[in-house]
């Protein structure tokens, strides 16, 4: 059985349709990029999947359990974690502080447990903190868990925020072009990190535009365009793909796609 499976899957705003019948599935231990021009929908996808937006029509199933209906909290408690295209850290919260908000879907204390600060409180929390200690470690940040997020230089700032994202344990890490605004040596560094994550038992699913660290990363990718599904099918297959070719670089008359 696909970890994730998107059957027919519609996105419409308005009289704009984002999306269009889409059928995608997603085998657990994979790392496998989405890719498509500027409004393609990969973002929508995303939205989708975590709930944020609810499908036009269609179904979304993790492990085989429908996701419709249910809000951004319930599906992260059950498994799907996410990056954004912009950087959503507590710019004055340390990176410490950061990554132990992510483990909220895996916290039991209730509010008056954390008002009394009852003895399986404070045990949770302190585990909390060593979780979130080893994960800043995993993305190479050990030594900033005392600094605000915001003073971190910026691909550190997109290591805190997959850190942050781990926290809470998940099954499929959606990254939503986790290369934006880094030098090359960070997205080497990106490369060796998502290969670190999904030998950790995590499906990573990315969109990205990056097409050197797409194609060193991924073992599939799926291509959209104008919110339909073109092509799907290994990194070198893809790349020599008529329509992927004429999605990003015009039809063969030299028209603009």
């Amino acid at each position: 059985m696909a970890l994730l499976r998107l059957s027919s899957v519609s996105k419409n705003f308005g009289g704009l349709a984002a999306l269009s019948e889409l059928s995608f599935e997603l085998e657990a231990g994979r790392i496998v990029a989405m890719i498509g021009p500027n409004g393609a929908g990969k973002s929508t996808v995303f939205n989708l999947i975590t709930g944020i937006y609810a499908p036009s029509s269609g179904s979304i199933a993790l492990d085989g359990r429908p996701l419709g209906g249910l809000n951004t909290n319930r599906i992260a408690s059950l498994g799907i974690a996410r990056t954004f295209q912009n950087i959503r850290l507590f710019a004055f919260m340390s990176a410490l502080d950061n990554v132990m908000t992510g483990r909220h879907a895996r916290m039991h204390a209730s509010m008056l447990d954390s008002l009394l600060h009852t003895p399986g409180q404070r045990s949770e929390e302190r585990r909390v903190r060593e979780r979130a200690r080893e994960l800043l470690a995993f993305v190479a940040l050990e030594r900033e868990g005392a600094s605000y997020a915001r003073n971190l230089p910026y691909g550190g700032q997109r290591r805190l925020e997959i850190a942050r994202a781990l926290a809470s344990d998940p099954k499929l890490l959606l990254l939503d072009e986790p290369a934006a605004g880094m030098n090359p040596r960070e997205k080497e560094d990106l490369i060796g990190l998502i290969g670190r994550i999904r030998d950790l038992g995590v499906t990573v699913f990315l969109i990205e535009h990056d097409m050197a660290l797409v194609m060193n990363v991924s073992e599939r990718v799926t291509v959209l365009d104008h919110g339909e599904k073109i092509a799907e099918g290994t990194p070198d297959a893809v790349r020599r793909d008529e329509r992927v070719i004429e999605a990003y670089l015009g039809r063969a008359d030299g028209t603009a796609s």
